[in-house]
């Protein structure tokens, strides 16, 4: 079943993407927006404090999403939709068992979470009253992942932003219930998280009748088969490894931003923000490039592989560039519009020139992290992201003593340079194992 992918396909595909990327950490914001509205300082510093312990615990988490994507694309490739189901269901079990695990490991996850950081007594009581209530959603999050990345891995990516937009629309109706009709304070933001993330899951079960009804009458192959099971857990094993090593490179960017100075520290802060933005935009079309490679993977089709993979990079380079300039031109305006700290803003504005290259020094980077993902080189990324991390901590004990905070950044472009670098070792491999 080869179809040739079309630039229209894929900018068709990216665009939901793109708006279900840029949706997703709303419900954070929109916890936070509600009780910055109504509750003291401490409600509000608790807010902020638990979104990010579970942007922490549901980053490292990600490979739920990236193995249901590359498994689901490469079985629909191979045209087996009993695998297409099996994969979905292996999925929703692994990623509600991580959510049932988070809730029987509560209290030490709530302990830990809270010691990495200095909050006074009224703000950590607020903040164990925010994870202690938003933590049964837990298991709905996780689940929530599986779902995403197998609509992905499927090329179904605006049903996927239907139920982000679903999850948002629910977090915020709750919340403002919650909170300003019931009273509940940080504990109904919270509690609003949680059911909202059951509600989307809900509404995801429907959309999962749906296309599983579309595409035909299809048993299951074996859910609890022992090849496929130690599959999934393989390649999710070897993407957990390689998140850790991501992370460990931003919590080493913003240690090392810290070590130049607290104005450093909060310019970079800023300056972090529109590389999130830029990944958003560049991740629609490397999550395209997981979808279709994975699909050509499972078709052993290397001729459809090089098509997608230069499609999708064809429309990063052009994103990276635009982006790039967009920040060249306007990237004092948006500084001045994140900050009025003189010091936060002229540490910002001092390296503006570095930031706007980060996406046309790592779009590659993203494109073959979806490539690899697709292909299911769960190993080869795990250790080329810490072969990548090893490198780019020798380029700032280098640099940054020699160049300070200009070093850092030195560093930090080397660092999305050598991630490309230590993926590109591995296509020769993959030519071969494709065309054998």
């Amino acid at each position: 079943m080869s179809v040739s992918l079309t630039r229209r396909a894929v900018l068709s595909r990216a665009a939901p993407i793109m708006g279900a990327n840029v949706a997703a950490p709303l419900v954070g914001l929109v916890d936070l927006a509600v009780i910055g509205h109504s509750g003291q300082t401490a409600a509000i510093a608790a807010v902020a404090l638990g979104t990010l312990v579970f942007n922490m615990l549901y980053w490292s988490l990600g490979f739920l999403r990236m193995g249901a994507t590359a498994l689901a694309a490469q079985a629909d490739g191979a045209d087996r939709p009993g695998a297409v189901r099996a994969v979905l269901y292996r999925a929703l079990i692994l990623g509600g068992g991580f959510g049932v695990i988070f809730i029987a490991a509560q209290w030490p996850l709530r302990e830990a979470a809270l010691a990495l950081f200095s909050a006074g007594p009224d703000v950590a009581a607020d903040t164990r009253a925010y994870i202690d209530a938003r933590i049964w959603g837990a298991p709905a999050a996780l689940a929530g992942f599986a779902v995403y990345g197998w609509l992905i891995g499927l090329g179904l990516t605006g049903r996927a932003l239907i139920l982000q937009i679903a999850l948002n629309l629910a977090n915020a109706a709750l919340s403002v219930w919650f909170v300003f009709g019931l009273d509940w304070g940080v504990a109904g933001v919270a509690g609003a998280s949680a059911l909202a993330q059951w509600l989307h899951l809900g509404l995801a079960a429907v959309v999962i009748a749906g296309v599983l009804r579309a595409r035909g009458r299809a048993a299951p192959e074996r859910v609890f088969d022992r090849a496929g099971l130690m599959r999934l857990f393989a390649v999710n094993r070897d993407l957990f490894v390689r998140t850790l090593a991501l992370l460990a490179g931003f919590y080493w960017f913003n240690e090392a931003s810290l070590r130049e100075g607290a104005d450093v520290l909060a310019g970079n802060a800023i300056l972090l923000q529109y590389i999130a933005i830029s990944a958003f935009l560049l991740d629609a079309f490397a999550h395209v490039a997981e979808a279709e490679t994975g699909r050509a993977a499972g078709a052993r089709d290397w001729a459809r592989l090089k098509r997608a993979f230069r499609l999708t990079s064809e429309f990063a380079f052009a994103c990276a560039a635009l982006m790039c300039a967009a920040f060249l031109i306007g990237g004092e305006a948006f500084v001045t519009a994140m900050t009025s700290d003189p010091a936060a803003r002229a540490a910002a504005l001092d390296y503006i020139v570095f930031c706007a290259l980060v996406p046309l020094v790592g779009w590659p980077s993203w494109q073959l992290d979806g490539l690899m993902i697709g292909t299911t080189r769960g190993a080869l990324m795990r250790n080329a992201m810490i072969a990548a991390l090893v490198i780019y901590l020798a380029l700032d004990l280098t640099l940054r003593p020699a160049f300070g905070a200009t070093g850092l950044w030195l560093a930090f472009l080397g660092y999305y340079a050598a991630r490309a670098g230590t993926l590109a070792v591995g296509l020769p491999g993959l030519k071969r194992a494709m065309t054998r």
